[in-house]
């Protein structure tokens, strides 16, 4: 929860064998580029359920603990990959409960391209309208990136656009009882324009890649969001955590992301990923039970 060649299936398996000779061999790059292939294969003509909590939080016996009753929120994903090489990924996410909020929906088209950017919408049913989200820096014509109200943006969803970054492996390490490598991502002049951070710290298994924790910092150098990793399990061949949680150490409130059901190799239509199934609640509810009725 936080940045699609995608691999399914028996690729990704020959693909963690190999790496298992090689790993020490990859450089920095290829490190954070293995782990985003296995971030977009989550995703590419799949379904997805999962379980939004958000609180404010606070630290009881060495425990982090949500200070407050938790806003829960269920939402169900659609997700394909596109361009030659799948990196390039649409997604929409649909909230199921609670009742007040179901329909509202989001729309992102992701690109792999540094010259294209990312794009995403919100639909708010109790409106009837459609809003651009702004996917960096805060844009008055735009509504902040949040993922419906959670500590989640889009920004920290992002994948691609590898060649925006100084990219530098700053050692090996342990985190969770997991050998890791610790490699911190730099915006350049242009990305750092459209970032909220002015680096980011990521600790990525190296036998699964899977970012394990995230540290986000901002032009003060100061850490200011968090990301662990958690739960970490094989779904349809490719390695999840299925537990992802947000902490904001300015506001001292998280969210914790959790994939209840993953689903691959789901035939999605073009059409659906698009904003009529934000706006025609008969036309996405009609294309859902058919994406449903394949996991039947």
């Amino acid at each position: 929860m936080v940045r699609q060649v995608v691999l399914t299936g028996l690729s990704v398996f020959a693909l963690a064998l190999s790496g298992l000779g090689l790993a020490q061999d990859l450089t920095p790059i290829e490190i954070m580029e293995r782990m985003e292939d296995n971030q977009r294969a989550t995703s590419n003509s799949a379904l997805s359920k999962m379980q939004i909590s958000t609180c404010r939080f606070g630290v009881k016996d060495s425990r982090i603990t949500c200070a407050e009753r938790p806003r829960i929120k269920l939402m169900e994903s659609v997700g394909k990959g596109y361009g030659a090489l799948l990196r390039d990924t649409r997604s929409v996410s649909i909230l199921l409960e609670p009742a007040a909020e179901r329909g509202i929906g989001m729309l992102t088209y992701a690109y792999d391209d540094a010259t294209r950017d990312n794009e995403s919408w919100l639909y708010l049913s109790a409106l009837g309208r459609v809003k651009r989200i702004a996917s960096g820096s805060d844009d008055d014509e735009t509504e902040p990136g949040s993922l419906f109200g959670s500590e989640f943006t889009t920004e920290d969803m992002d994948t691609g656009k590898l060649e925006e970054y100084s990219i530098n492996l700053l050692e090996e390490s342990n985190q969770g009882g997991r050998d890791v490598w610790v490699v911190e991502m730099i915006p350049n002049e242009d990305r750092a324009r459209k970032s909220r951070y002015s680096r980011t710290v990521n600790y990525i298994d190296k036998e699964r890649f899977v970012p394990l924790r995230v540290e986000m910092y901002d032009q003060y150098d100061k850490e200011v969001k968090r990301m662990l990793g958690s739960r970490v399990e094989m779904m349809n061949g490719i390695w999840v955590s299925r537990s992802i949680t947000m902490m904001n150490l300015v506001s001292n409130r998280l969210s914790n992301m959790a994939f209840l059901e993953m689903h691959t190799g789901i035939e999605v239509p073009d059409e659906f990923l698009t904003q009529r199934t934000l706006t025609d609640a008969a036309f996405r509810e009609t294309e859902l039970e058919k994406l449903r009725s394949q996991i039947q």
